[in-house]
């Protein structure tokens, strides 16, 4: 069946699925922006890929502005000026689209609030307070109807014309790696802007801490926040990334989900000796292969060498990775997880900036968001598999009955293998448990998918055993109908 024929291989593994089940499941898929002058003419370039970014349905796309995107102040001056000529090309027309409800990171202060006016230095007023007034302003602008500067009025285009506001706000992207903060002083930071911008608008959400997760940074970062905010806390969140350097191998980046898994649980242990926090869920706000960038003239920015594009970020490796983590973060709780990011190039983004053409990650989240819907009452079905190293299993049963089976072929070929081929399995899958079923489709994306179109949902018949080729790196998703 599907792309890997009518099961005509003999299985080189089974799967049996039993009507048990062993918790819920709910991840919102999303996806990411980074308005600076980098990329701000995104849209303008693509004027059809706000269609495109609908298509893929995310959820509270997540706006991270930055550099000349940050509205007020200039690098290297003093500025107090107000400019939303860099941030708003992309704020805009994400505010137009979908759910009409993005989440607003605020990334960083102006540059004045910095020492030397540089936004690479530490905070001058530990206090914040001049911090938390410029975060006012931003609620005012996009949810109240603006403020004036200077005799000038800042307005929001979409909350004028539409009434589209933000309801989701982010205090500070990876304050672990970002400005000398300490846990400490990002406690007072998020204690201090949170209050003063639910003044402005009580009906906002607010989303913390959104570290840049490595080894170590969860022990010393979660629990001096859990002990100290008084803010309200509507989300916690983190970011992973499975590398930081290009030469790592398929395998090592595969290796590295178990410990997202230690993390998130991490979080909800500690969490859980607060009670405000007891019942607040973990998103995973970044996520991607490899999070290493050009930092300028060709150069790392993680390791001081050539900088090479992963090219696993956009490859069949991706449709083996992404659902790996997806199946593995929501069996943890994670209750969002969003791509780094939407329209950049093959190691990062969903579509090519340049063209708004799609990459082969933009399917794997498309279907991972259409056949695992948040919200679908969805609960983990029990199950056995005769090959749990090579092979994630996510089976669901949504509250109409329907279940989904998805199947995340992530064998490595050679331990050296460097975005390699992966290598082919055929899976049985036994839903006998499960009673009978009047129709089936079968989705797999792997090395034979057009990037262009996507993948074709094949029509299936259900039967007690079903059986579903994988070649080489890839992913099936089985969907059965009552």
């Amino acid at each position: 069946m599907g792309s890997g024929g009518g099961g005509s291989n003999p299985p080189t593994a089974t799967v049996t699925i039993s009507k048990s089940t062993t918790g819920p499941f709910s991840v919102a898929m999303s996806t990411s922006f980074q308005p600076a002058e980098w990329d701000y003419q995104f849209f303008t370039l693509n004027p059809s890929a706000t269609t495109t970014l609908g298509n893929l349905g995310p959820h509270h796309v997540r706006l991270q502005a930055v550099s000349q995107g940050v509205p007020q102040g200039s690098e290297g001056t003093a500025s107090t000026a107000w400019n939303f000529a860099i941030v708003d090309p992309i704020t805009q027309p994400v505010l137009g689209v979908g759910d009409h409800s993005p989440e607003f990171q605020i990334a960083k202060a102006p540059a004045y609030m910095y020492a030397g006016n540089s936004s690479s230095q530490p905070f001058q007023d530990l206090s914040f307070a001049p911090f938390a007034g410029y975060a006012q302003n931003l609620v005012e602008y996009y949810n109240t109807g603006g403020f004036t500067a200077n005799g000038t009025l800042y307005e929001s285009q979409a909350y004028a014309q539409n009434g589209y506001g933000i309801t989701w706000w982010g205090i500070y992207n990876e304050p672990n790696i970002n400005n000398s903060l300490t846990p400490s002083q990002y406690v007072d930071m998020y204690n201090t802007l949170v209050p003063a911008m639910h003044a402005i608008d009580p009906s906002i959400k607010f989303a913390a801490l959104e570290l840049a997760d490595f080894s170590g940074q969860v022990s010393a970062w979660v629990p001096p926040f859990v002990a100290g905010v008084t803010a309200h806390v509507d989300v916690m969140a983190t970011h992973f990334y499975s590398s930081c350097n290009q030469k790592d191998t398929d395998a090592t980046l595969f290796g590295t989900v178990p410990g997202f898994v230690t993390d998130v649980q991490a979080f909800y242990t500690n969490m859980a000796t607060n009670p405000a926090l007891a019942g607040v869920p973990v998103w995973v706000t970044e996520n991607n292969v490899n999070a290493d960038y050009d930092a300028g003239n060709g150069i790392s920015a993680c390791n001081g060498t050539a900088f090479v594009t992963d090219l696993r970020g956009s490859s069949p490796f991706f449709a083996a990775w992404r659902p790996y983590v997806f199946s593995q973060l929501g069996k943890a709780g994670v209750q969002a997880l969003y791509h780094w990011d939407f329209g950049a190039d093959q190691q990062f983004g969903e579509v090519d900036y340049n063209n708004d053409a799609l990459q082969l990650s933009y399917w794997v989240d498309y279907w991972l968001g259409q056949t695992f819907p948040a919200g679908a009452g969805s609960n983990v079905l029990s199950y056995t598999s005769t090959d749990n190293t090579d092979l994630e299993t996510l089976p669901v049963m949504n509250a109409d009955g329907s279940v989904v089976v998805m199947i995340s072929n992530h064998t490595v070929n050679n331990s050296t293998d460097n975005n390699g081929p992966g290598v082919s399995q055929t899976v049985q899958v036994d839903v006998s448990a499960l009673g009978s079923f009047s129709s089936g489709s079968l989705v797999v994306i792997d090395s034979g998918t057009s990037a262009a179109s996507g993948p074709v949902a094949s029509q299936v018949t259900p039967a007690a055993k079903m059986t579903i080729d994988l070649k080489g790196y890839s992913v099936g998703i089985l969907s059965l109908k009552p």
